[in-house]
């Protein structure tokens, strides 16, 4: 069973910074896409960033809402991941979710492709 476990949420101002990391639990399975998803209060849960491995080609996706904002990276042999978030703002006041999966997935912004979730963390952003 895999299990991904996020830290680095928390409470910060306007225009400040976090950053968010999440690994996964196994050492039988290698993770080849890994990202971050959000869901706001009333809101749907909605795509955030993404990071993809295929041999030596790295892939990444964002959403409109965080790019140039966000930056995800990882290391899929440690099967993590993390997203640097700057110049933050109250609407990205959310609680952030791991997602992982060990497929090759074509298309990352789909939540219902992920196998693999984490609990989640809470990030305020106080205006």
């Amino acid at each position: 069973q895999v299990q991904l476990v996020e830290s680095g949420g928390g409470l910060v101002q306007a225009g400040g910074s976090l950053r968010l990391s999440c690994e996964a639990s196994t050492s039988t399975f290698t993770m080849t896409t890994m990202g971050w998803f959000r869901q706001a209060p009333g809101k749907e849960r909605e795509f955030v960033a993404a990071i993809r491995w295929n041999q030596e080609n790295i892939a990444t996706d964002y959403s409109d809402a965080v790019k140039g904002r966000f930056t995800v990276s990882g290391d899929s042999a440690k099967n993590t991941v993390s997203l640097q978030m700057v110049s933050l703002s109250p609407e990205d006041t959310a609680v952030y979710y791991c997602a992982a999966d060990r497929g090759f997935l074509p298309y990352m912004r789909p939540a219902r492709l992920y196998d693999h979730w984490g609990q989640g963390t809470q990030v305020t952003v106080s205006s």
